[in-house]
């Protein structure tokens, strides 16, 4: 790789890497396009492209619009609730990716990711480009092969599909890592009074083991009595497993990473905060969506207390 690859690759994989990811919900396939769109870069005579961002976005979208096709009939085979891979950043673990924008956070968090799943690929990759990275209806036409006029409906197709279920996010992050210290604690201690008082009426559980995981949840658990007798069971296994917790952001939400004694992680949560309390807590043990997470050989006893 030349110096300009390798300066074009720093400037625009963040870019690509974000698009292919909201595409795909899985940070492993993204990864992928990523790597495909620039081997197709680097295979084209530098004289045939003259906007190489624009080119590598068109490949990588495209893409991923492939791949997601091919994903769709997959889970619906899948085993149990299917949620994103999860992308993790704290104080300690190394980001794995970079959010293209700083406001677009919330449109990386699973619920989103998971209300883009309603969509069909064309109209996920539209809604994308234009209400996340900001781009122009006749450079999305170009990119989706698509005319103009066409494109301008399906946005507005699925910007009214997607504002109707749109999740509800506490907007001061401050609050809402407050509130995800306090659920995390109370769970830790069994605190069964401390960690009702934290969840919604109507909290739902969604766990994601992909049928590999002894124990997880196949389906949706909801209202908060039944959520909290399930997360003091976790609390429980938690200490029969010897599992080491770290508080992190979790697609631009609060959470927290559990490893192994090991340093190989074991789950992931993301809490959606929404009204002052906890709506929603989606857990990812699925070994397949974790590797991406680098091991940890570090233990945080302060964390087990």
């Amino acid at each position: 790789m030349t110096a300009i690859d390798e300066t074009l690759y720093g400037e625009l994989r963040p870019l690509l890497f974000s698009i292919a990811y909201r595409m795909l919900g899985s940070a492993a396939e993204a990864e992928d396009v990523v790597q495909e769109s620039f081997l197709r870069l680097h295979r084209v005579a530098d004289d045939e492209i003259r906007n190489p961002k624009a080119y590598l976005t068109t490949v990588a979208t495209r893409l991923s619009i492939d791949r997601l096709r091919s994903a769709r009939a997959q889970r619906e085979r899948y085993v149990g609730t299917w949620l994103p891979e999860p992308i993790v950043v704290d104080e300690d673990l190394e980001a794995v990716t970079e959010a293209h924008a700083a406001d677009a956070a919330d449109s990386l968090s699973l619920a989103f990711l998971v209300l883009l799943e309603s969509l069909n690929p064309v109209e996920r990759a539209v809604f994308l480009l234009r209400e996340v990275f900001g781009y122009g209806y006749p450079e999305i036409a170009r990119v989706v092969g698509k005319r103009e006029d066409n494109v301008r409906q399906i946005a507005a197709r699925a910007r009214r599909h997607v504002d109707e279920r749109r999740p509800r996010f506490e907007a001061s992050r401050e609050e809402r890592d407050r509130l995800a210290e306090r659920f995390f604690a109370a769970a830790a201690a069994s605190d069964s009074e401390a960690l009702a008082e934290l969840l919604a009426p109507d909290v739902t559980f969604y766990g994601d083991g992909g049928g590999k995981v002894r124990g997880a949840i196949p389906r949706p658990v909801f209202g908060r009595d039944r959520v909290t007798r399930l997360l003091l069971g976790f609390a429980r296994s938690r200490d029969e497993l010897e599992l080491s917790m770290r508080l992190a952001h979790v697609n631009g939400q609060p959470g927290a990473v559990f490893f192994n004694p090991d340093g190989s992680p074991y789950s992931v949560i993301s809490l959606d905060v929404a009204g002052g309390a906890i709506t929603a807590v989606r857990s990812v043990v699925n070994p397949d969506k974790l590797r991406h997470i680098a091991r940890r050989t570090h233990r945080s006893d302060a964390s087990r207390s």
